[in-house]
């Protein structure tokens, strides 16, 4: 019987065993690395995209347009006080028959810009919303990259977790990484659109 055993481990068998010793004892890629291996890694989704290249670019586009639209209100609130100021002085000299139809138009004039400037404001939280949903679309190969990197099985948002050592954070691996995948991805937008 033991002889039967000593041929057993002989040949490709033996091989095998050897192989699966070896597999084992192979360093895994978060080892190699230098990372600490852990299965569950956090991150902060929020941070992740407000302090990338892209993010920073994003915000900075919706300021400019912030700004911009700002700007515009204030004209057109200074024009419709103008036209409050004129309506006002023209109340004392028009009978109510003649100012009444006055008065609705300027009080709809007032309410479709309220309504314009809310669009557009809408409009630019639809588009920060638009470019947060494609950053995380283009970093997705990044953090999967990172998941198999730290041999982890899941990733889960930061701020759901009740306690964790900072080992598992890989926010700043992500932002470091995605930035040099896609930096501020204005180019990759230019590319897109054309």
């Amino acid at each position: 019987m033991i002889d039967k055993a000593k041929k057993i481990l002989q040949g490709p068998f033996r091989a095998l065993c050897v192989l699966a010793v070896l597999w084992a004892a192979m360093p895994t890629a978060a080892q190699q690395l230098g990372l600490p291996q852990t299965d569950v890694l956090t991150i902060s989704s929020d941070r992740l995209f407000a302090d990338s290249a892209f993010g920073q670019r994003v915000f900075r586009e919706i300021e400019a347009e912030s700004a911009l639209l700002a700007e515009e209100n204030e004209r057109i609130v200074a024009q419709l006080s103008q036209e409050e100021k004129d309506l006002t002085e023209k109340r004392a000299t028009l009978s109510a028959e003649e100012f009444r139809p006055m008065a609705e138009a300027f009080d709809e004039k007032v309410q479709s810009h309220r309504d314009g400037q809310r669009a557009k404001l809408d409009a630019l939280a639809r588009l920060g919303e638009q470019a947060r949903d494609q950053f995380f679309e283009m970093a997705q190969p990044v953090l999967i990259e990172l998941l198999r990197d730290y041999g982890a099985s899941i990733v889960i948002e930061r701020a759901n977790v009740v306690l964790s050592s900072d080992a598992s954070d890989i926010t700043q691996a992500a932002i470091t990484r995605i930035d040099a995948a896609i930096g501020d991805g204005a180019v990759l937008e230019i590319n897109n659109s054309e």
